[in-house]
């Protein structure tokens, strides 16, 4: 099989500049603003994007350690394989987040809710729909016992990479 290359569209920028201490999800980040700042080149697709109140930011984890295919999450003490979590250290380091959509102006979003360092490539933008993107489930694996956990865990470095 070839290699993918993806071309970033854009650059997000938040309060983050480390990686410790950052929300582990888009949920427990929901009072955290910042910009995502999007290329001259895309500005055109951002055309009709101001009419949806949440978009889904898809970006390239550039500080993460290479993966392992087992590590241990930040809401466990046990190794899991890394289909199973939400790590950055992936063996392809696309992150995904969920945010709101205050406003945007020329090539700026204005969004709330981000658990994403400063400085991070944005891949792609997409609107969230809850009719596409809203599933009812019926089990969460090895987070059923650990979920609770999610509004006061930080990240706390394990996965990132010390060069910046």
């Amino acid at each position: 099989m070839e290699n993918i290359t993806y071309k970033s569209i854009g650059v997000i920028h938040t309060p983050h500049r480390e990686p410790s201490g950052i929300p582990i999800q888009a949920k427990a980040a929901e009072t955290i603003e910042g910009t995502v700042e999007v290329f001259a080149e895309y500005v055109e697709g951002l055309k009709d994007l101001s009419g949806f109140s949440h978009i889904v930011l898809i970006y390239h984890f550039h500080r993460s350690r290479k993966a392992a295919l087992h590590q241990k999450p930040f809401l466990d003490d046990e190794e899991r394989g890394v289909f199973a979590i939400r790590s950055p250290s992936r063996p392809n380091p696309v992150g995904l987040s969920v945010v709101r959509l205050l406003g945007v102006e020329n090539n700026i979003l204005t969004v709330k809710g981000l658990d994403i360092l400063d400085g991070t490539p944005l891949i792609d933008i997409k609107p969230y729909v809850p009719e596409f993107d809203v599933f009812e489930v019926d089990r969460i694996g090895w987070l059923e016992r650990h979920i609770e956990k999610l509004r006061e865990m930080r990240d706390d470095g394990r996965f990132a990479v010390d060069d910046k």
